[in-house]
C-alpha cells in the first residue's frame, strides 16, 4: 500500500512540474511581425501638378422645387380646331376621299353621299326657279300694260306679290341645298341645265388632320352620325392626373415640362389650362390638361408621356452634379483638408434638377468640398489604394 501512494504521489508531482514548464513557457526569441497600419481608402493627396484640374468651392443654399412626376398621354386640344364632320341628310355613302391621317384644306371632300331628299330638294329648288323666272317675265309684261293703259295698277301689284313669294321660295330651296353640300357652282348648272345631281360631297370646313373616321363605302348614314373627325395638330394637350395631396400646388398658367418615352430625350415646354374642380373617386386624382405647342407635329394623339410639375418652392442646400462621384451605390463628395489632402465622404443627395443635387444629408453650408474635377480625383484616390 505504501509503495502504491509512493508511486501515485511522484505521479502527481510529475504532471504539475509539467504544467508548470508549459504554463511559464518563455516567449520566442524569434521577433514578432509588425501588424501592417490600415490603409485609409477614402484620403487622398493630390500631386502639385494636378490641382490645375480641381475647383473647390462651398455647398449653395438657393430656391428649388421639387418636381413631380404625373403619367400622362397625348390629347387633341379641344380649344382649338375639332371639327366634328357629319351629313345633313341621310343617305348612302359612294365614294371616301380621305383616310386616316391625310391633311386636308378648308372645302376639300372627304366623301361623297347620295340620297332621295337629295334628290327631292333639287326638284324644290328646280320648279321654284323656273317659277320665279316666269314671275319676273309676267311682271315685266305687267309695267309695259300698264302703262299702255291696258290693265289696272292692281294686276300689275297682284303680279309683284306673287313674284316676291316665288322668290322667298327659290331663296329657301337654295339655303335647303346649301346645307346638303351643294355649292353655288352646282346650284347655277342645275338652275342652267336643269340636270339633278346624283350625289353630293362632304365637305372639311376647315383644314387639318384626319384623325378619326368612322364610314365606309355602302354605308347608310344619317345625320347624327360622326363621320369623320378633323384637328388641327399644331398644337395637343398632355391630360394627367394630379394626385389629390398635391392638388393644391398645381395652378392654371403653371409652367410643366413634358417628357414621351416614344420621343427619347425630347421635352416639351407647356402650359397648364385647365385643372379639374373635382376628385376622381376611384383614383383619387384631379385631372390637368397641358397645352403643348407641337408645330413639327412629333406629338402625336395617344402617346404616353409624364409631366413634370414644379411643386413646393423651397430653401435647400446643393451641390453641382459635377461634384459628385458614386460607387457602390452610394454618392460622395471630397472635403478639402489643406496641402492638396482630400477626403472622400457619404452623402445623401436628392435626384438632380438643372444640373444641382439638393443635399438631404452629410454635407454643411461652410464645409469646402471639390466642385470641380471630383472624378480625376477619384481615380487618384483608387490608384494610390491599389499601392
Amino acid at each position: 500500500m505504501k509503495i502504491t501512494a509512493i508511486i501515485t504521489g511522484a505521479v502527481v508531482i510529475v504532471v504539475l512540474l509539467a504544467a508548470g514548464c508549459e504554463g511559464g513557457k518563455p516567449p520566442s526569441s524569434n521577433p514578432q511581425v509588425a501588424e501592417k497600419e490600415p490603409v485609409e481608402v477614402n484620403s487622398v493627396t493630390l500631386k502639385p501638378e494636378m490641382t490645375e484640374r480641381v475647383k473647390i468651392g462651398h455647398p449653395e443654399l438657393i430656391d428649388i422645387s421639387d418636381k413631380l412626376q404625373v403619367p400622362s398621354q397625348i390629347g387633341v386640344n379641344e380649344h382649338g380646331l375639332l371639327l366634328h364632320v357629319s351629313t345633313y341628310v341621310t343617305g348612302r355613302i359612294i365614294e371616301i376621299h380621305a383616310m386616316l391621317g391625310d391633311r386636308v384644306e378648308a372645302g376639300a371632300a372627304l366623301a361623297r353621299i347620295t340620297s332621295p331628299e337629295l334628290t327631292q330638294a333639287q326638284l324644290v329648288y328646280l320648279s321654284a326657279s323656273s317659277q320665279t323666272r316666269l314671275a319676273e317675265k309676267s311682271v315685266d309684261r305687267a309695267r309695259h300694260l300698264v302703262a299702255a293703259d291696258v290693265i289696272a295698277v292692281a294686276e300689275m301689284e297682284r303680279r309683284e306679290s306673287q313674284l316676291q313669294i316665288v322668290r322667298a321660295e327659290l331663296e329657301s330651296a337654295r339655303d335647303h341645298l346649301h346645307l346638303l353640300g351643294v355649292n353655288n357652282q352646282a346650284l347655277k348648272e342645275i338652275a342652267k341645265h336643269g340636270h339633278i345631281l346624283p350625289a353630293v360631297a362632304i365637305t372639311a370646313s376647315a383644314g387639318g388632320i384626319v384623325i378619326e373616321r368612322n364610314i365606309v363605302v355602302g354605308q347608310v348614314v344619317e345625320p347624327a352620325d360622326q363621320l369623320f373627325k378633323v384637328a388641327d395638330l399644331s398644337s395637343v394637350w398632355a391630360v394627367g392626373a394630379v394626385p389629390e395631396q398635391v392638388a393644391r400646388n398645381v395652378q392654371v398658367g403653371q409652367h410643366v415640362e413634358i417628357h414621351v418615352p416614344a420621343l427619347g430625350d425630347a421635352s416639351f415646354d407647356g402650359l397648364i389650362v385647365f385643372v379639374a374642380d373635382l376628385v376622381n373617386p376611384l383614383t383619387r386624382t384631379v385631372e390637368v390638361k397641358t397645352e403643348v405647342d407641337n408645330p413639327q407635329r412629333k406629338l402625336k394623339p395617344s402617346m404616353l408621356a409624364t409631366m413634370h410639375i414644379n411643386d413646393n418652392l423651397h430653401k435647400s442646400l446643393v451641390v453641382p452634379a459635377g461634384a459628385v462621384v458614386r460607387e457602390d451605390n452610394r454618392d460622395y463628395v471630397f472635403i478639402a483638408q489643406g496641402n492638396n489632402r482630400f477626403l472622400r465622404i457619404p452623402v445623401e443627395l436628392g435626384p438632380e434638377i438643372d444640373t444641382m443635387r439638393p443635399v438631404l444629408k452629410g454635407l454643411t453650408i461652410e464645409q469646402s468640398i471639390v466642385i470641380e474635377g471630383a472624378f480625376d480625383l477619384n481615380n487618384e484616390r483608387k490608384l494610390a489604394e491599389l499601392h
